[in-house]
């Protein structure tokens, strides 16, 4: 039997994910430090972690509803009013999944029709334009641009839009750049939003780690977008619970409830241990987050300040845990630095183009590591450069 008959051709031209190979290379390298995860090096607060293991203790193992514990989703329905202003209805607009990925791919799928477009700006996480593929839609990237510090500005949105345009993704504080949406970027985009009859997956993951002294605003606090929105959300990043995979999405009631049927079949309902200690997290666990949040504040300063006394160009990243530095006066390709640093220094960090292609010239460094690792790790990645302007 051919490949082409045996398997789906719309899955096998999909591209690996461009993070994976180098994680896949430093476990095998010994000495190699790695400043490519995207996960936070603390672990799961203790009262979180306490909270699983009384659910297993009490026997709570059994499956909750597809939408997810009652007690959760209120909570996030006080989380979303607290924080946002928004409010939300825990039984009908509300849906727990297995990390915030499961909630983009159930969007796309309840969403699109064969042919529709939808716009991602790019460099962004690398999972929108697959995800996006399988459910047969049409990928429209939009360049964000250096000079803009990553900003999605409402020209570039206007010019990608399309008669079949239907979804526009909305990846801030963004992965890889660090870069976010204030609040008067987002207004400027509203009216072409509701103009054109977008709609728009908000994917907030990174809301609580936002360094400019101002709280996260997402769109769907601003006039006429909660109707029009799927905000993504989940406790990877802010609670350092990467390994339990939670996450849930709020949206419009008929969205959300063509979500959940998909969510039904393929995933039953979110693991329930889990699920309690989320609970737990959002009841009680802002001065953990508030104490990460300082933690990755002091060292996104020591990582920039070590880029600034290389010499390596880097805009001043406002969100999430990465800095995205700009390496075109090597006249390397991205992956070509990339590659060279791990085989001659040892240092593991992610290409640019691994978010799309207009990630070329960029690197993506994340400071979700100890001081003293990052000090080691870019002392290797000073020396290379050096070397790199001595032989050129």
């Amino acid at each position: 039997m051919g490949k082409n008959t045996l398997l789906s051709e719309k899955t096998v031209g999909l591209k690996p994910s461009g993070i994976r190979k180098f994680f896949d290379i430093v476990s095998e390298m010994k000495d190699a430090i790695s400043l490519g995860v995207g996960e936070p090096d603390f672990d799961t607060p203790w009262h979180i972690r306490d909270e699983g293991i009384y659910s297993l203790e009490k026997g709570r193992t059994f499956y909750t509803s597809n939408s997810g514990l009652r007690d959760l989703r209120e909570e996030i329905c006080t989380y979303m009013k607290n924080t946002q202003g928004v409010e939300y209805r825990w039984d009908k607009e509300v849906l727990i999944t297995v990390g915030g990925s499961e909630a983009i791919d159930l969007m796309f799928r309840a969403m699109i029709n064969e042919g529709d477009e939808v716009l991602i700006p790019q460099p962004s996480y690398v999972s929108y334009e697959p995800c996006a593929v399988l459910a047969d839609a049409v990928p429209v990237v939009i360049d964000l641009k250096n000079e803009n510090q990553f900003r999605l500005k409402p020209e570039e949105l206007e010019a990608a839009i399309t008669p079949r345009s239907k979804i526009l993704v909305l990846p801030f504080p963004n992965n890889p750049t660090g870069g976010i949406m204030e609040k008067e970027d987002l207004e400027a985009l509203v009216d072409i939003i509701v103009k054109n009859d977008l709609y728009v997956l908000s994917d907030e993951i990174y809301g609580e780690l936002t360094y400019t002294g101002n709280p996260h605003v997402s769109i769907a606090s601003l006039p006429g977008m909660k109707e029009r929105t799927v905000v993504v959300n989940g406790f990877s990043k802010a609670y350092a619970m990467t390994g339990w995979r939670l996450g849930y999405a709020c949206g419009p009631e008929e969205i959300m409830a063509q979500m959940t049927k998909i969510h039904q079949y393929a995933i039953m309902c979110a693991p329930t241990t889990s699920q309690y200690a989320a609970v737990e997290a959002l009841r009680n666990g802002a001065d953990d987050v508030r104490k990460m949040r300082e933690s990755y504040n002091e060292r996104r300063r020591f990582v920039l300040h070590m880029l600034e006394e290389m010499g390596i160009p880097c805009f001043e990243p406002m969100g999430a845990f990465y800095v995205f530095p700009c390496i075109k006066e090597f006249g390397l390709s991205s992956e070509e630095f990339a590659n060279r640093l791990l085989a001659e220094e040892k240092v593991a960090i992610v290409p640019g183009t691994a978010f799309g292609d207009s990630g070329e010239g960029f690197l993506r460094i994340s400071y979700a590591y100890s001081i003293d690792n990052l000090r080691r790790a870019l002392s290797r990645l000073e020396r290379f450069v050096t070397r790199l302007r001595e032989n050129s």
